[in-house]
Parts: C-alpha cells; structure tokens; sequence
C-alpha cells in the first residue's frame, strides 16, 4: 500500500518538488529499483493486456519477460539497475498482509460469481486482484538477473528501506518504485513509473525529499509522523482524519504524542493499543544491511546460459533472447560519453534536522538551490 494518499498531498502542497522526466535523461545513473513491486507490475500488466505467458508445463513466464525487456530498455538508455528484494515482513506488517488475504478471498469469490455468469469484464478486473508475487517468482527474477550480468540485493526486511538507504549513503542516485513509502524510510530521491511499458507513454515522476520537506515546511521525523496519520502498512490510521489535515496538525503539534493531547478524541478516536511508536521507529530505524558491506557489480550476460534458462526451460524464442543478450553487451560497453557527475564523488545526505526552517523564517523564504543540486567532492 506504501503511505495512502501521499503522493497527491504533494502535488497539491509541494509542487515544486515532483518533476518529469524522460528515460533518457538517467543516463549514467545507479539506480535502485524495487523489485517486489516489478514482478506484481509485469504479472499484473501481462494479465491487463490478455497475454498472459506460460512454459509448456503450465507455469506462468510473464514476469520474467517484463524483467528481461524492462531491463534492457534502463540498460540501452544508460541506467545501471540494481533490484532488490523483499526479505521477511516485519511483524508490525502482519495487520496489512492479514488484510490483503481477507481482500484476495474476497475477490475469488467474486471471480467465483462472475465466471458462473459468464462477464468477462468482471472476470477480468477481479482476477487481476488475486495476482500475487509468489517465492518461486522471486526466485526465478534472480536467476534471470544473474545470467543478465545485473546485480541485486537480498534485504533483510523491506526492500523500500534498502533502497533508501543505498541512496542515502550515495551507492544510487535514487530509487525506482511506485510505493511512496520509500520517501518515508529517507531515499533523497525517488523515480515513479521508471518500469513502466514504454507503450504506456507516461513520463517518470521525480520526488525530491529535500523539497518536500520544505515545501510541508516539516523535519524528516515529522514527516514520519505525517505518514503514519495518512496511513501506512503498519498500524491503522486516526478515523476522520484526511491528508490536509494531517498535515495541519503536524504542522501546529509537531508529532503524533502531542496530537494525541489536543485533539477531539470523540471526534477523532485512536485506534486501541495504537503502535504508532513502533511504526516511526521502524522508519526512522529499519533493519537493512550497511551499504558498506554490498558491493554492486555489472557484468557481462551470458548469452548461452540466458538461452538454455529462457529458452530451453521457460519456452521463449531463442531469437529474440539472443538479441536481448547482444543489446545488453552493446550497451554495456557503449563508449557514450558519461555524465559530468560521474567524475565527482557525491557527499552523504545531510542529517533530517538540517531540512528544518528557523522558527523566525517566513514559509516560502528558503533560498532555491543552485540547479543540479548537491554538493560534490572532487574525486581523484
């Protein structure tokens, strides 16, 4: 789910913050995608379209075409992709994921009704609700990206929060996902629609976390708390209480102890036992594994092994996957020029605190940074 209504509270509030862009324009760049969340786009994508693949026994290969294509189209453009993967849920999650189950036995009994009476319409939109990314998915994704000579990262936890901190710490320029969420857990930069089918047509979302923060004019902690009220996937949310004034209150209390204390508790009652304290300590401290011990590595694919994996085994045209081999060592030793950047090295995010305004500052007054952001260190 990531954080409910998020992303259109920062159209709304902090414009300035969202930018498009093309494909293209990435060029040169490391950027960390979510992988979880591709192989339910590309399962549910293929299930849209009515194409659904299958291996001769039976086995669906639609999401590793989406893995094979996608890829190559960021790795022609001059993206270096890593993915990484979820790990265990965090036990806080297992509200959410209870939920989804209750709301996936639903939809089969619906699929159950529509298939009896025969509406394709309705068989349609309520099997595409009982998509769900499986181990044996996940497993084959990495199997194909080893043979692609594409790097991943098994997290620990949520991958979101791996993500984040790959780019917090400069190992990525920025995070490729459609869960706002990624923003919430630090990522200083986060890349919507990165994956999508080029057929779609749909420019890439660019948020700037540095600029949401002082356009809502809110420290990161603050901004936890924010989501936390939208709602998130690890505690319920206050009943009655909408995007705008989430952040009206953050704004005028700071965080969600000092809310509790002020507001109408008959007019906006807490859920019972409310973990709200665990959910921002999950944000602000999640389990994930230090930047410092992943090394990222790009390779060449193997051509022979890809045919054998996908075209032996999972039925695709030998044709075709040994010409996504060869776009792939094209691209790969391209002799592009790079980007200017790749010549400096970029310094860690600043702490969460520095994003604050002074209390006697005017919303409004910061100064607009320099255009192509960042401070950088020479590299040697």
């Amino acid at each position: 789910m990531g954080i409910l209504g998020l992303s259109k509270l920062i159209a709304d509030v902090a414009p300035s913050a969202v930018k498009e862009n093309e494909i293209k324009n990435y060029f040169g760049r490391k950027v960390a995608v979510d992988a979880s969340m591709s192989l339910y786009q590309f399962l549910v994508a293929v299930r849209q379209e009515g194409n659904m693949l299958m291996s001769a026994d039976g086995e669906t290969t639609s999401h590793l075409m989406g893995f094979f294509y996608r890829t190559i189209r960021m790795v022609e453009n001059g993206i270096k992709p890593v993915y990484v993967f979820d790990g265990k849920p965090p036990t806080m999650k297992g509200g959410e994921l209870a939920k989804r189950r209750e709301r996936r036995e639903e939809a089969q009994k619906a699929l159950d009704v529509a298939t009896e009476a025969g509406n394709v319409e309705e068989m349609d939109k309520f099997s595409r609700r009982l998509v769900k990314v499986t181990k044996t998915h996940t497993e084959e994704a990495k199997t194909l990206l080893k043979l692609m000579g594409i790097p991943f990262v098994e997290a620990p936890c949520e991958a979101e929060a791996q993500c984040a901190i790959l780019a917090k710490s400069g190992k990525v320029y920025g995070v490729a996902t459609e869960d706002m969420d990624a923003l919430t857990f630090g990522t200083p930069i986060l890349l919507r629609h990165l994956t999508f089918s080029e057929a779609r047509k749909m420019p890439i979302k660019e948020f700037h976390l540095s600029k949401v923060l002082v356009e809502l004019d809110v420290t990161q902690e603050e901004f936890i708390d924010m989501c936390i009220l939208l709602g998130c996937d690890y505690c319920d949310s206050i009943k009655g209480i909408g995007p705008k004034r989430a952040i009206e209150l953050i704004r005028n209390h700071k965080n969600i102890d000092d809310i509790l204390k002020h507001i109408d508790k008959k007019k906006y009652p807490a859920p019972e036992d409310w973990p709200y304290e665990e959910a921002r300590k999950l944000f602000l401290e999640p389990e994930v594994t230090d930047p410092k011990e992943i090394e990222l590595k790009w390779t060449e694919p193997d051509e022979e092994g890809l045919v054998k994996y996908m075209c032996e085994e999972k039925g695709f045209s030998e044709d075709r996957i040994r010409n996504g081999s060869k776009k792939l060592a094209k691209a790969r030793t391209s002799s592009t020029q790079g980007r200017l950047d790749s010549f400096f090295k970029v310094l860690p995010q600043p702490s969460s605190g520095n994003n604050k305004r002074k209390s006697n500052e005017k919303p409004g007054s910061a100064k607009k940074p320099k255009s192509g952001g960042g401070k950088f260190k020479k590299g040697r």
